[in-house]
């Protein structure tokens, strides 16, 4: 059996940092508790940590053997990539047992996005006379403005602003760095939350050069950024289901339909691979003309 499976943890991941639905929930903790049923089978108990690619194999061998439809097993070994990608990301492994699986190839689908009155009314909503409401507009900025993703924003430094300079400085997956230039708008809630927000908190040692901090001087966890996201949706009675990642799609969507050159909108987004950037293209090349900086609305 699967010891110190982290069902719980990954559950509540599913839940409030991807917002899927309970049936979408559901499904992939079926997927998990499959592969839990394979080494009971074999009379295997053994700790996430101790699977390897070669034991995976061995449990789609085992559920191509009895019988499950292609489709199936595809769905299956997405939501095994989407378990381990997880126990990597916190950090609970330290390499991905279900990398080199191979699965149908599926075509993309562009991402929902937000129009640009959907993201200002979401950012007007911010009740800008609390302590964490200059904060929470920099933090919109950021996402929308530099596409970051959720942990690149909460891992963000001080000493990774460059003001003067109008850029930021990230570490993305595989601990790669890459340069974002940043807008005036964003600049300015940023200075104002760092002089006259941020300054007043009482910081826990470790937590000193973190930009974004909570009430307690800590680091900011990416569950407080989905929170606030979720309830400002709900408060502008927005229909749509969106995160963090909607306004990473959106910064990329809104760049590349505005005539920006799809290179620099992949290194912008810290994308490996061009490919991963082109399906904010819809394949319209009429859309790849000048340079990034032209084309944005926080620009």
């Amino acid at each position: 059996m699967l010891k110190y499976s982290y069902l719980k943890e990954f559950k509540t991941y599913l839940t409030l940092e991807r917002g899927l639905s309970d049936n979408s929930v559901e499904a992939y903790l079926n997927d998990i508790n499959k592969l839990i049923q394979y080494y009971e089978a074999k009379a295997m108990e053994i700790g996430v940590d101790s699977i390897d690619h070669d034991s995976l194999v061995g449990f789609i061998s085992w559920i191509n053997e009895l019988g499950m439809l292609s489709n199936t097993q595809a769905r299956v070994i997405s939501g095994l990539k989407a378990y381990f990608s997880y126990l990597m990301m916190e950090n609970v492994i330290h390499e991905d047992p279900s990398a080199l699986l191979e699965t149908p190839k599926l075509s993309r689908k562009l991402p929902d996005v937000l129009n640009l009155i959907e993201i200002n009314a979401l950012i007007d909503a911010i009740d800008a006379s609390k302590p964490e409401g200059m904060r929470n507009k920099a933090i919109l900025e950021l996402l929308y403005g530099c596409g970051l993703r959720v942990t690149e924003l909460v891992s963000l430094r001080i000493s990774d602003l460059h003001m003067q300079q109008e850029y930021i400085k990230v570490i993305g997956k595989g601990n790669k760095e890459r340069i974002i230039p940043i807008g005036e708008t964003a600049l300015k809630f940023i200075g104002i939350y760092l002089n006259e927000i941020r300054v007043h908190l009482d910081i826990k040692k470790g937590n000193e050069d973190y930009i974004f901090l909570n009430r307690s001087g800590t680091q900011l966890s990416r569950i407080s950024v989905f929170t606030m996201i979720k309830a400002l949706a709900e408060k502008t009675g927005l229909k749509k289901s969106i995160s963090p990642h909607t306004f990473r799609h959106s910064f990329a969507t809104h760049l590349i339909e505005g005539g920006a050159d799809l290179r620099a909108v992949q290194e912008m987004l810290g994308h490996s691979s061009i490919t991963t950037t082109e399906i904010y293209t819809h394949l319209d090349r009429e859309y790849l003309q000048g340079i990034i900086t032209q084309f944005h609305s926080r620009m």
